[in-house]
This record gives C-alpha cells, structure tokens and sequence, in this order.
C-alpha cells in the first residue's frame, strides 16, 4: 500500500509535469496537496479492510460471524463454570439455616461465584454442600478445589465457604481463530448428508461440544457412532439423548446412528519442578497443577498424551526454572473413541540432592 507521502509525492510530481510549476514545499497548494493524498490513503486502507473483509481467510469480527453462517456455523459464546460449594457453621447447628439463592462466594482472586438454589443447613448439621456457578462466563471460573474462600455477605450463621471439588464448564466465548478454522474445515471436507464430516460438522454445532469423532461401520454396515466430548470431558446423558434426537430426524435412510460418550484413559502425571529465583514453591507447584488440570479436557479426544507437549506445558508455566516428569512413563496412545483424563497428579519441588 503506498503512504501518504508517496501519495503526495505522485501529485506534486504531476502538477509539476502539467503545469511546469514546482509546488512550494511551504506553500497553500503543498498543503492541500498533502491534505488530498491523506483523504486517498485512507481509501486504501479502507479498501484494504473491506478485501480482508470479503475472505473468511483474513474476515474479523462479526463479518467472520456472516461467513460462518454461510456455512451453517456459529459462534459458540462463553459459559459459566459449575460445582458445588459447601457452607459451614463452624459448630453444629442449634437450629436450621438457610443459606439464600444468589448468595456469593469469592476466590482469593476475587473470582465471584453464586449459588443457583437455596441451601438449608440442618440442625444438628456442620455443613451443607450447594450448587453454584461462576458469576461470570469463561475459563477463570474453573478453579481448583479449595479455591473459594470467602463469602461477600455471610448468611446469617455460616461462618465458612469452601469448594471440595473444583468448578469446571467455564469456557471462553469462541474466537476469530477457533471460528475460522471450523469455517474453512466445512469447505475443505464437505458434508453431504451422508459423510463423516456431516456428522461432525453438525455436533459441532452444540455449544457443549468441545470435539468430535465419527466412527463409520463400528457396529457393522449401516451404522454410524459419533463420539463427542464436552469441555469437561465426558458428556452427560441429556446431552447425549438430545443429540441422539437430533441426529435421528437428520440421518439418512436405513442408517443406524448412535451417539456416544467416549471411553476415558486414565493418566497419571508425576513431575518435579526446580523454582525460580522469586517464587515460593507453594505458588509455582499450584501454578503447574491448575495448568495440567485445565489441559486434560474434552478436546484430547483420540489425541494421544505426548510426553514433549506435557513437559514443555509444564516448562512454560510461570516461575518454573527447571522440570522433570516421572509419569507418565512414555508417550499414551489413545483410540478414536477414547480420551486421555487426568488420574492421579503429583507435583513435587525438585531439590538438589
């Protein structure tokens, strides 16, 4: 693309070359000169943008949102993680406690999470567990266990809060990338109505899926299983009847369609890590737990568990000087309808001996 100046350069050079007057580099005309070339430059650009605009290639935004559904797509927006927490009175109940609908828990990050039920503490009782969710959408609501700490306003007596499992489900809302490569995969395999990429294209179009694989004539001539998971790994059973519904009324004639969770691959992960200087090794140990945790998820689905991904996983998370990993004790090769899930993990600090 050319600039303003040489935009402005052309002009003067063109002036010149017609009327056999230099333009004054001080002068009026320099000025509007200049002031033209400024208003044509910004056409290129504009016109740049409208090109990238045209391609879903290079589209932004929500004119790559107009190209997905060309294509039958969607973005897929964010959702809030989900998990239980448990209130405590301290001391057993000397009468019943209600813990409010809506009421608000807090990391020590100020992650905000609320309660979608009310809860009632028994008498008698030290704790209630409660269903909740992340405030807001997205992956910073999927906190480990222990991660919640405090209450905003305390519910008349309840003393503590904390989660005993982690919350997990949060997901970011889709981006350009992510969209973009769903988009050009439907040109690159197109679905037919028939073939493996119809069926993974319309799985995908479920918010809750995070990966797809379709397994043609597994049961035999005529059948198609597709094997989905969710972000959280292994799909509930709504999930599955739903698609199972869905697929039944699109399926194409004398077709037995079946939808499946995945069979889960349990992987133990050993590592120790060297701190660097300015980090307790409380913090780094925490760091690469939560890190590994958040990688084991729906989309490793028949991804084998490569020993090179885990150990540079583990290297780039902050404050790690140095690593090493016990377990797995190889590479783990996984099936189409398997996915690798996080078994037994343990972090250690990694001393000289």
């Amino acid at each position: 693309m050319k600039t303003v100046e040489e935009i402005y350069q052309e002009m003067a050079a063109a002036f010149a070359e017609e009327t056999g007057a230099e333009v004054s580099a001080g002068g009026d005309l320099a000025v509007r000169l200049y002031a033209v070339a400024a208003e044509i430059y910004s056409l290129y650009v504009q016109g740049e943008w409208v090109v990238r605009q045209c391609f879903p290639q290079t589209a932004e935004g929500e004119y790559l949102d107009r190209h997905a559904q060309l294509r039958g797509l969607t973005r897929k927006e964010a959702e809030r993680a989900e998990g239980v927490i448990r209130f405590s009175a301290g001391t057993a109940a000397a009468s019943e406690l209600t813990i409010p609908e809506g009421t608000v828990c807090m990391t020590a990050g100020q992650v905000r999470f609320e309660t979608t039920q009310a809860g009632v503490l028994e008498a008698g009782e030290t704790d209630v567990d409660v269903s909740a969710r992340a405030v807001e959408a997205g992956q910073a609501g999927n906190v480990a266990a222990g991660a919640i700490v405090t209450m905003a306003v305390p519910p008349v007596g309840i003393s503590l809060c904390l989660n005993p499992q982690g919350f997990s489900g949060g997901t970011d809302r889709e981006g350009d990338e992510e969209l973009r490569a769903r988009v050009l995969d439907s040109f690159r395999r197109l679905p037919n109505g028939a073939n493996a990429a119809y069926y993974q294209q319309e799985a995908m179009s479920f918010p809750q899926v995070a990966a797809v694989q379709v397994l043609p004539r597994s049961r035999g001539v005529g059948t198609v299983d597709v094997v989905v998971a969710t972000k959280d790994g292994v799909p509930e059973e709504e999930l599955l009847e739903e698609m199972e519904e869905y697929f039944q009324q699109r399926r194409e004639i004398a077709v037995d369609v079946g939808v499946l969770a995945p069979e889960t691959v349990e992987v133990d992960v050993t590592a120790k890590v060297r701190c660097a200087q300015g980090h307790t090794a409380s913090e780094v140990i925490q760091r690469v737990k939560d890190r590994i945790n958040g990688w084991f998820d729906g989309s490793l689905l028949a991804q084998p568990v490569l020993l090179a991904q885990l150990n540079s996983l583990v290297f780039g998370t902050e404050g790690v000087a140095n690593c090493t990993l016990t377990a797995p004790a190889a590479d783990v090769d996984i099936q189409q309808d398997q996915l690798p899930v996080l078994g037994d993990l343990t972090v250690e600090e990694w001393t000289t001996a």
